[in-house]
């Protein structure tokens, strides 16, 4: 009996005849596209989900009031007023004058209200 032969530990690869395209990556999910959602399930996706209705901040009223401290307001519009008050008294007066304010300002007031009243 002989021993059956080894073949070749060392071999050379076959070279390609012609060139060849490379491999490509699997395609992986779109922009934006819904990840780990199931098969059928709807989602609901708004374009804009903080919506204006309209309405804006025109004036601003801060008080700071600490305890056992003397309190303090400031009171501010984007028609131009700015004003500022300290002590209990005078900031119970910028509030008042505040209130006011809102109904007598130039930016809420329009001229159909001015015709109107």
């Amino acid at each position: 009996m002989s021993a059956p032969s080894r073949p070749s530990l060392k071999s050379l690869p076959a070279t390609p005849t012609g060139p060849r395209a490379a491999a490509q990556p699997a395609p992986g999910p779109a922009v934006g596209e819904p990840k780990d959602v199931a098969v059928g399930v709807r989602t609901a996706l708004r374009s804009d989900p903080h919506r204006s209705d309209g309405r804006y901040p025109v004036a601003w009223l801060q008080i700071s009031a600490p305890r056992g401290a003397v309190p303090t307001a400031t009171s501010k519009c984007l028609c131009g007023r700015d004003r500022s008050a300290v002590g209990h008294t005078k900031v119970l007066a910028l509030i008042t004058d505040h209130t006011a304010h809102r109904d007598a300002c130039p930016l809420r007031t329009t001229q159909e209200g001015r015709a109107a009243a």
